[in-house]
């Protein structure tokens, strides 16, 4: 054979695998693209259409709002079919079924909390017209999937399956998901309970308050300014709400109008309505709130029979069995207790049930229809009487020029006991006693000031009449927020941005400060650590990605804070290495600034020592890190992000095109801008109330969860430099537009 018919063959072969590559790309990929154009036939009551902008945003217009809300069913499916189904799954414990043994620890965790039953028993409860809504938006999921078999999106070929029917416990299973990550402390419970039992627990108390009083989880800011203070003379709200990183992102966008709805937003992909967002009246954005909902009860409880002591009374648990399903592998048995308490697990030795909230029967609604159909701050209110939890702080503005904030969510009382250790489930007398009522949950309206900020802090004052638990943030984001904003006026929507991406810590040149002043007053010559101290000497807060202060200083912190730790208890450990994430990282800073200042002398008898000692160790541990050249050192290179697609990311070749990064951040858990490898901003919101068309919404990633749509990264870029993107209200770009026509 001659070299030129090989060379032939050769490129034949090549063409032929090219056009194989381009035929699986275009029947996987390509055809499950969204419709954005033309006419379809489907069980609406009228015409009606989904108008995509410029950022493949869905513009749903419809003859009613029944209509509207089927449409936001099909358009999120459209953009997030695979993540709504990833997201009941999770909640469900349901993961091991489509991505293998993995998957089981997850599942059982998800099983733990029996969310898959609890879900189904508060569908069967709702009141009638909440169900309608959740109803319409499922059948506007299922007529999505009817009417795209065998070309879902790439994740659903990869793992070789096809989304079952969108139900309506499918939708609250999702709200409980979200539930579930903002609430869950009953971890820190036990933790907390290791170290009372084995050190001084009145130090263990100071470094783990029930309630951390005294301030003006995952956190988040939001802001509403009056209009004395900005450039229109109108209210601006601004909020980030701060979550775990995924791809694609937490958030949907959609803007829904029909009769008596016309509200513009972030949605949670699976659930209907607009979550965080305005309508042409108000505005409003979320935090968490924090308050403890959960509770452990350690149960006197015969594992064989399921029967336990309650009051001096036996009485009979229910027993739940159930499979965990798992791809390419035989079933695995689940099985678990239920006392009157909870679900039942055996922990560290012992059998302890827990109690959450979001589990309790009979106090299920939904009234984010209600809110964003919400024209005044009284209407408002009315809507969040009905809101369930997880317990949020909500802000408020509005075109009349008020503005407010409430605290929100069923939220348990205790009367005989703090809810942040384990309780004797035998007794009777740790009992929730119902919920406070709403109309007694902290609330603010027009305050002097013009200026409202939450960011996690506690809002109940000291006199509350009931008692307070929860993972409250130190105050330091909510006050660099407030003296930002009270530092002038003519704020205008586009402004928000730089608060939102502020980066100064407070806390951490305080660290900082303290440490220097601790080796000014005895030197030391150790590897590195001099020019370590002129790096903080010279150093102005800002934990800035490129530079060598905020790495030194963090890393002092944390070993100051492994120190503190583990003289309170000898599972003081878990303190400092940050494995109680819900309570220590919120209180920790405002504890330790209060050591720091009284240096009590039954800690440490030297605390300068412990802060040259706490320097040493994090130099030592730096030039482990990133070498000997300490003025190199660089905040971003350890606080690093990637973003990385569940399925994408495990594909050879072509992982890079799913995921982003790794990329160097800015900021950390203790600046406004608050960053860490596993979470951050999910989006950022500016509502202007004098003019709709000038407010800004910026995803983390994008609309679209199609990694060949132009809408998959398309606001990353917006996103990582801090730079608002325009969210058009009432004259958007449209770009194309679906139309939708009733079945004859």
């Amino acid at each position: 054979m001659t070299l030129k018919r090989i060379l032939r063959l050769v490129n034949l072969l090549v063409l032929v695998l090219l056009l194989a590559a381009a035929g699986a790309v275009y029947w996987f990929a390509w055809r499950a693209l969204p419709e954005t154009s033309g006419t379809l036939e489907a069980p609406v009551s009228g015409r009606a259409t989904v108008a995509r902008d410029e950022r493949g945003v869905p513009h749903i217009t419809a003859g009613s709002i029944e209509d509207a809300l089927f449409l936001q069913g099909f358009a999120t499916a459209q953009d997030r079919m695979w993540q709504m189904d990833g997201l009941r799954r999770a909640a469900a414990g349901r993961l091991a079924e489509i991505f293998g043994p993995a998957m089981i620890e997850v599942d059982r965790q998800g099983r733990r909390l029996r969310m898959e039953r609890v879900a189904e028993e508060h569908a069967a409860t709702l009141p009638a017209a909440d169900r309608a809504v959740l109803a319409a938006y499922a059948r506007g999921v299922n007529h999505y999937i009817e009417t795209h078999r065998g070309r879902f999106s790439l994740e659903f070929s990869l793992l070789g399956y096809d989304p079952r029917p969108w139900r309506v416990a499918d939708s609250v299973l999702v709200g409980l998901l979200m539930y579930r990550d903002l609430t869950t402390t009953w971890t820190d419970d036990l933790e907390k309970a290791a170290m009372v039992a084995t050190g001084d627990p009145h130090k263990v108390a100071q470094l783990l308050p029930a309630a951390l009083g005294g301030g003006v989880m995952p956190g988040s800011n939001a802001w509403a300014i009056a209009g004395r203070l900005t450039a229109t003379g109108k209210p601006l709200l601004a909020n980030d709400p701060h979550l775990e990183y995924s791809m694609p992102g937490i958030w949907h966008v959609a803007h829904l109008r029909a009769p008596g709805l016309d509200v513009a937003g972030a949605a949670l992909p699976g659930v209907p309505g607009i979550v965080i967002g305005h309508n042409d009246r108000i505005a409003w954005g979320v935090t968490n709130l924090g308050y403890d909902v959960q509770d452990l009860y350690l149960e006197k409880l015969d594992p064989g029979s399921g029967r336990y002591v309650f009051r001096g009374q036996i009485e009979q648990a229910r027993l739940e069995r159930d499979a965990i399903l798992v791809k390419g592998a035989a079933p695995i048995e689940y099985a678990q207790w239920i006392t009157r308490h909870g679900p039942v697990a055996v922990e560290r030795g012992t059998q302890v049930a827990l109690r959450w909230a979001a589990a309790e029967p009979g106090g299920f609604q939904f009234p984010f229809l209600d809110l964003n159909r919400a024209r005044n701050w009284q209407e408002f209110n009315a809507a969040l009487a009905r809101y369930p939890g997880p317990g949020q702080n909500f802000v408020y503005a509005d075109v009349d020029g008020n503005i407010g904030y409430r605290a929100t969510g069923r939220l348990p009382i205790r009367r005989n006991y703090d809810g942040d250790l384990p309780v004797d489930g035998s007794t009777g007398e740790n009992e929730w006693d119902g919920f406070i009522p709403f109309d007694q949950l902290p609330g603010l309206y027009n305050p002097p000031s013009g200026v409202i900020v939450t960011a996690n802090q506690n809002p109940f004052p000291a006199d509350f009449p009931y008692r307070v638990g929860g993972n409250f943030a130190s105050p330091y984001r909510a006050r660099q927020i407030r003296d930002i904003l009270s530092s002038r006026g003519g704020w205008r929507a586009a402004d928000m941005v730089t608060i939102q991406k502020d980066v100064y810590s407070g806390f951490l040149l305080r660290i900082a400060r303290a440490v220097v002043s601790a080796w000014d007053r005895r030197r030391t010559s150790a590897p590195g650590v001099p020019e370590a101290v002129e790096i903080l000497r010279k150093w102005n807060g800002q934990v800035e990605k490129g530079t060598a202060a905020p790495f030194i200083a963090t890393l002092t912190y944390q070993h100051l804070r492994r120190s503190v730790g583990e003289r309170a208890s000898r599972n003081g450990a878990v303190y400092g290495a940050g494995r109680m994430p819900n309570t220590s990282a919120q209180a920790a800073p405002l504890v330790m600034e209060d050591l720091l200042r009284t240096r009590p002398a039954d800690w440490f008898p030297d605390w300068d020592d412990l802060l040259r000692r706490s320097l040493h160790d994090a130099v030592e541990e730096g030039l482990r890190i990133q070498g000997r050249k300490v003025a190199r050192w660089n905040w971003g290179a350890y606080n690093r992000l990637l973003l990385a697609h569940p399925v994408g990311s495990r594909l050879p070749l072509v992982s890079q095109y799913f995921n982003i990064g790794p990329v160097p951040q800015s900021g950390s858990s203790l600046t406004v801008k608050q960053t860490t490898r596993r979470l951050g901003p999910s989006l950022r919101l500016a509502a202007d109330t004098a003019d709709w068309d000038a407010s800004e919404l910026t995803l983390v990633t994008g609309v679209s969860a199609h990694v060949l749509s132009s809408h998959y990264k398309d606001h990353w870029e917006a996103y990582y430099y801090a730079r608002g993107l325009p969210f058009r209200y009432r004259k958007p770009e449209i770009k194309s537009t679906l139309t939708f026509s009733p079945r004859p």
